[in-house]
């Protein structure tokens, strides 16, 4: 998307179902301006020719194509002048952003486009960190003006914080040990250690707090605009985010071995080689780190909030288009403060692991387990109905129960949930919780199951 130069549709654009208020409002409503952060790479930048680049570009332009929507770029020089054009009404979205308190003083969001992992980033040399809070007098560098700057200053003001123009001075600003760490986006972090070749970096941990859901911001005067981007939104499968994602943080590194000096320099041209092999090798290991860290919990194995989330959005779209249900499993354990405060956090972690092993053995064909916070979990199970998904649950429920737990019985309550047509991932997800505190209510080591009712919800118990 070029400055002044709009976004067209596609002759073969997706069909997208828009109400006939929809489609006359975009017919009206003249092009949508679009400010942007110039410099996030791979997420997005502004390049020399002035077009909009990157991941973000990709999967606004598969948006835009779809719903026939005229996108404009409104060019900045830095984010804090895309934020200052939208705050003054020049550019009616933000391209990538995340939703926070602030942002919302004048923006409505749209569901999440693209979600990525927040990893803290140190020297080699720094030791693991398993905890923030746990961490003091040491400095972290963060872009400033973004979310994690806003939500760190928050939830651990025992850090010294200490902002930056960009990501990658952010990154170099560790690298030359000029900061102790930073937390940035599993994707960038990756990007500009492939790309600058920082291999003083490593992972030190992750801050599932601090997750990025990143979406489009729309003015606040605009709901039509953001919920006919939603239906764009719902349209994009994670084939394609993931397709558009690797083909931005695939960056090749160029070595420049000349092989005419490899036969005279035999020598030396070996070891050059030997260290280019040490170095992917690394690098294929800090991969490797990458995807599971931005997968799984590091207690349980269990996938990760940020994946669940994911492959829920997948569940989705498939009951969009095949019709076909799909339950949800909510499961908090009964009474746990009491086991960490009379037995310890490190048997309360042993039973943690135990449950997630019998979630595991018990998620059926097709089916996610995974950690949603705590000692709360989730189950995924496609196929399902409400009442098979309420008989799995009781399923779980008996065996959790019967388990020879290290401190003793343990149970757990369940809420149960099934697909509705017009459910986004939050609905689901809170019918699941609301019958999971039902059952809470009612007595606990129970299966509840959520129903309509005219004027809300309510829980039954299951069976």
């Amino acid at each position: 998307m070029t400055p002044g130069a709009a976004t067209t549709a596609a002759a073969d654009r997706a069909s997208v179902a828009l109400t006939e208020t929809e489609r006359l409002w975009l017919a009206t409503s003249g092009p949508v301006t679009m400010c942007v952060d110039p410099d996030w790479e791979p997420f997005e930048r502004i390049d020399e020719a002035g077009r909009h680049v990157g991941i973000a570009a990709d999967l606004l332009r598969l948006v835009a194509t779809r719903l026939g929507i005229d996108i404009v770029l409104y060019p900045t020089a830095s984010w804090d002048e895309s934020l200052a054009a939208s705050k003054a009404g020049h550019c009616r979205i933000l391209s990538f952003l995340n939703r926070t308190p602030e942002r919302e003083r004048w923006l409505v969001f749209t569901a999440p486009i693209f979600r990525d992992q927040n990893i803290v980033i140190t020297r080699e040399e720094h030791p693991y960190i398993g905890d923030l809070h746990g961490v003091s007098a040491e400095t972290v560098a963060l872009p400033r003006g973004t979310m994690v700057e806003e939500r760190l200053r928050r939830l651990y003001p025992n850090l010294q914080i200490t902002t930056t123009g960009s990501e990658p001075e952010a990154v170099e600003m560790v690298s030359e040990r000029r900061a102790d760490m930073t937390i940035r986006s599993l994707i960038v972090a990756a990007y500009a250690i492939r790309k600058e070749g920082l291999f003083n970096l490593k992972i030190s941990g992750q801050v599932p707090e601090l997750t990025n859901e990143l979406r489009v911001g729309v003015l606040a005067g605009e709901p039509m605009l953001r919920d006919i981007l939603d239906k764009g939104i719902a349209t994009v499968t994670a084939q394609e985010r993931d397709a558009i994602s690797n083909r931005h943080v695939a960056v090749q590194i160029q070595r420049g071995i000349d092989y005419r000096l490899v036969w005279q320099v035999g020598a030396a041209a070996a070891v050059l080689l030997l260290l280019a092999l040490y170095w992917n090798r690394k690098l294929a290991q800090m991969n490797r780190e990458l995807v599971r860290l931005s997968t799984t919990d590091p207690l349980t194995g269990l996938f990760n909030r940020m994946k669940v989330d994911g492959f829920l959005e997948e569940e989705l779209a498939r009951g969009r288009r095949t019709g076909q249900s799909f339950g949800v499993i909510m499961l908090d354990l009964d009474h746990f403060k009491a086991v960490n405060d009379q037995h310890g956090h490190q048997l309360g972690d042993a039973v943690l692991v135990d449950v997630a092993a019998l979630l595991r053995a018990g998620q059926g064909p097709g089916g996610l387990a995974g950690r949603w916070g705590g000692e709360e979990f989730i189950l995924v199970c496609p196929g399902a109905d409400l009442p098979e998904t309420a008989r799995r649950a009781e399923v779980l429920r008996a065996a959790i129960a019967a388990h020879g737990f290290a401190v003793g019985p343990c149970t757990g309550s369940f809420g149960v949930a099934a697909w509705r047509p017009e459910d986004r991932v939050e609905d689901i997800v809170r019918r699941a919780d609301a019958a999971l505190y039902d059952a809470k209510r009612a007595g606990r080591n129970r299966v509840c199951r959520a129903t309509d009712e005219t004027n809300g919800m309510r829980a039954q118990a299951a069976g």
